[in-house]
């Protein structure tokens, strides 16, 4: 007289992996989480918190790879986050995909992490587009390394974009000429259950994903209002 309870808590059981199963996306939110929280404990070899304060969009690609059997290939999968029309708070991350380009790899280095700094309005609408390269489209910089820089060199300061990597827990200004950016449609449909557009993410009210939980309460933290 049990077996059909017994029959349906087997399904349940059978069911529960693929219910709570954490997907590919949560997995590089968690990392791009974590590579918030080293920048944040680099101290002076960090990203510098006047820049990461004036900046208008954050774009984190934990894990970019380079391909060792394909000359100069390189591939990774973040996020973008923008601060909200008012200046404070961060929108829902939106997904990105990052290709080619002359990445400077740290010497020995087959993965590293890749950090943007967007730094102005036009940066951004470089960033809501279907795509761009950096060096064709949008103007790009190397950052400067040190927790209180003020780094008032010309480069920096017209630039679009700073750029940082880190491998073996060490943050440099790297070259990204010749990346390319672009939407990452299908993460964006593993997030939210629908291919959403960035630029509707970026600028919308969109509900994070519980998964970016960490990473908001990360950025709300350590750089929660624009300065200009």
């Amino acid at each position: 007289m049990f077996r059909p309870y017994i029959a349906v808590f087997a399904v349940a059981a059978a069911l529960a992996p693929a219910v709570f199963a954490e997907t590919e996306a949560d997995k590089r939110l968690d990392a791009a989480a974590d590579l918030v929280t080293d920048m944040m404990n680099a101290s002076d070899k960090g990203v510098p918190q006047d820049l990461l304060n004036k900046s208008q969009c954050v774009v984190l690609v934990p894990g970019l790879k380079k391909a060792g059997f394909i000359v100069g290939a390189k591939y990774g999968r973040g996020f973008a986050v923008c601060r909200h029309a008012s200046g404070t708070g961060w929108s829902a991350p939106a997904a990105i995909r990052i290709e080619g380009g002359s990445v400077g790899f740290q010497i020995g280095a087959s993965e590293q992490d890749v950090l943007l700094l967007v730094m102005n309005d036009s940066g951004m609408k470089r960033l809501l587009a279907d795509k761009f390269t950096v060096g064709a489209e949008a103007t790009a910089a190397a950052g400067p390394v040190g927790r209180d820089a003020e780094a008032q060199t010309d480069a920096v300061m017209r630039a679009e974009m700073l750029s940082y990597s880190r491998s073996r827990g060490l943050f440099a200004g790297i070259s990204l000429q010749g990346a390319t950016l672009r939407p990452d449609v299908d993460a964006n449909e593993e997030m939210y259950g629908t291919k959403l557009e960035n630029k509707i993410i970026l600028t919308g009210t969109t509900k994070p994903p519980a998964a970016a939980a960490k990473l908001e309460t990360l950025l709300n933290k350590n750089s929660s209002r624009r300065t200009r």
